[in-house]
């Protein structure tokens, strides 16, 4: 049986763009399992997601199994024909996503229980905190933890860059770690480590987006998923959840709402990426759900 194989695509938007990555690939008798695009008519870019797997034609014949490093080299040409920044990834190969947190356990809770019953497709191959007390929710899965000193924060996160590597890590994931990222390590792990920060960024980025938010009077309260940058809570955003509130509700209650909306903007943003379906363009993002 073949993989299933995800085509990223960003370039250039030109006609003919389309009709000629559909024709390579029917004449690679590859099937299109999904297929998504999107042309951002102001930069005039065009984005393009495929799941493509290999026609049962192409398996009984001469060839008995996809071979990718093939696919890879005929394709590349096109790519240079089109100026595409593209990408072919194996659907199969589960993502190694590390998470850190601090001394709140929702969101780090949240993510290991999808992970557990496979919502989540990916391993995590161990926790991170800066919090002893995180460790009893990384034995009940059984997952490795590390605890980190943060006495010292150059050398803390030092070390943590040192675990993210020895890992062999695709993807950070800051579960509510609340602790601000050295720009180099930020610049290192660029589109590959994500956050979720409790406000619907923009709007009151920083240290107590609730007080800020009860503050200003408003209706609704959210939680933004993003790319993590040396610029803080100004990474490109993933996902977004809202909920809407009223006068009565106080700085408690918005702490409490809120964190649904964080436990869901983080599991789908940490999905969306798993899937490749996100394409970083800027300060945006393109991402087909």
């Amino acid at each position: 049986m073949s993989s299933t194989i995800r085509l990223i695509i960003d370039c250039p938007d030109k006609v003919g763009l389309v009709a000629s990555v559909s024709n390579f690939l029917a004449q690679h008798s590859v099937n299109i399992l999904e297929a998504s695009h999107h042309t951002d008519k102001q930069q005039n870019r065009f984005f393009m997601r495929h799941e493509i797997v290999a026609s049962d034609d192409y398996l009984s014949g001469e060839h008995k199994q996809f071979d990718e490093a093939e696919f890879r080299k005929d394709f590349s040409a096109l790519a240079v024909k089109y100026e595409m920044n593209w990408s072919l990834k194996n659907a199969c190969k589960k993502p190694r996503v590390v998470l850190l947190a601090s001394h709140e356990s929702h969101c780090l809770n949240d993510v290991l229980h999808r992970w557990h019953t496979g919502e989540l497709v990916c391993e995590i191959p161990c926790i991170i905190a800066n919090h002893e007390k995180m460790r009893q929710y990384a034995d009940w899965y059984k997952v490795p933890f590390h605890y980190i000193d943060f006495s010292d924060k150059a050398r803390a996160f030092a070390e943590i860059n040192k675990l993210l590597h020895s890992y062999n890590t695709d993807l950070a994931v800051l579960a509510r770690f609340m602790q601000i990222v050295p720009d180099q390590i930020c610049q290192e792990w660029a589109g590959k480590m994500i956050n979720i920060h409790h406000s619907f960024l923009p709007s009151f980025a920083g240290a107590k987006p609730y007080q800020q938010a009860y503050d200003r009077g408003v209706k609704l309260i959210g939680a933004t998923c993003h790319y993590v940058t040396k610029d803080l809570d100004e990474g490109p955003i993933i996902e977004q959840e809202v909920m809407r509130i009223s006068h009565s509700d106080g700085v408690e209650d918005m702490v409490r709402k809120g964190k649904r909306c964080e436990i869901n903007a983080l599991a789908n943003g940490i999905r969306y990426h798993l899937e490749d379906r996100v394409i970083i363009c800027q300060h945006k993002t393109v991402v087909f759900d």
